[in-house]
């Protein structure tokens, strides 16, 4: 394993630029291989200092020029594991195939775990209670919080980088300890308690009829999307036309005067 002392050696400047690359690992996206350039880019400086063979090199490469997919929060952590790998592997303590078999496996799981903790929980968490502090009057708290989310994201990725440099792939053992998946659906559970929120702030006081057709609306919302027949963004359009257009509907069949339009 690569040790961490002298960080500003000509080997830590490498891995330095590693991680740095890591911000840009998504602006080469393709269909053929996702993040495939990506993770080349960004393992390049550390395949450079760790292989000084040029046929290493290019056997080091190819081991990275295939699919990869993952989420973007873990692509530091996973590039931490694989440069201490090829450090194995140049010290020749692991045979290159020991990352064939556990490359893609790894890469998938992270993305999983990600797309279910940051994407479908602390992203979302962020964007409720930003927009419920906006509604009831805040300005600067929803900023600091932003900006605190934002500095722990930058946090996370340096910390899993270097545990993944120092560590390999045993510093997965310490991510399964951390139970993202149970703290996922914890803030979920949130989550749903401040769209209620939300919905208590966006429409007015005792206006039942209003409450009635939002909840309806939503309720068919969330039963469709169990059993996709139209694509989500067609739902969510007619889910807000609907929650939009029928109170203004039913103010003027009662007589009343629609103010505006639905």
């Amino acid at each position: 394993m690569p040790s961490l002392q002298g960080f500003w050696t000509e080997r830590g400047k490498a891995y330095l630029r590693c991680f740095l690359r890591t911000y840009l690992v998504g602006a080469s996206m393709n269909p053929r291989g996702l993040m495939s350039v990506g993770i080349l880019y960004a393992m390049q400086p550390g395949l450079w200092i760790i292989h000084k063979e040029p046929a290493a090199r290019e056997q080091a490469l190819k081991r990275y020029a295939k699919h990869f997919s993952s989420h973007p929060f873990w692509v530091p952590c996973l590039v931490g594991i694989f440069l201490a790998v090829e450090a194995d592997i140049a010290g020749r303590r692991l045979p290159p195939e020991a990352l064939e078999k556990v490359k893609n496996t790894t890469s998938y799981t992270l993305s999983a775990i990600g797309d279910s903790v940051f994407a479908g929980s602390l992203l979302i968490f962020w964007a409720l209670s930003t927009t419920c502090l906006l509604l009831a009057g805040h300005r600067a708290l929803p900023l600091g919080i932003g900006i605190f989310f934002f500095l722990g994201l930058q946090v996370f990725r340096v910390y899993t980088f270097l545990g993944g440099l120092r560590r390999g792939f045993s510093f997965l053992g310490a991510l399964k300890s951390w139970d993202l998946i149970n703290w996922g659906r914890r803030v979920k559970f949130l989550n749903a308690a401040l769209l209620l929120y939300l919905w208590v702030q966006l429409f007015p006081p005792r206006d039942f009829v209003s409450w009635a057709w939002g909840i309806g609306s939503l309720g068919l919302a969330g039963v469709l999307t169990l059993r996709p027949v139209l694509p989500r963004w067609v739902l969510a359009a007619i889910v807000l036309w609907a929650l939009c257009a029928i109170p203004w509907l039913m103010q003027r069949a009662t007589g009343g005067m629609p103010l505006g339009f639905p």
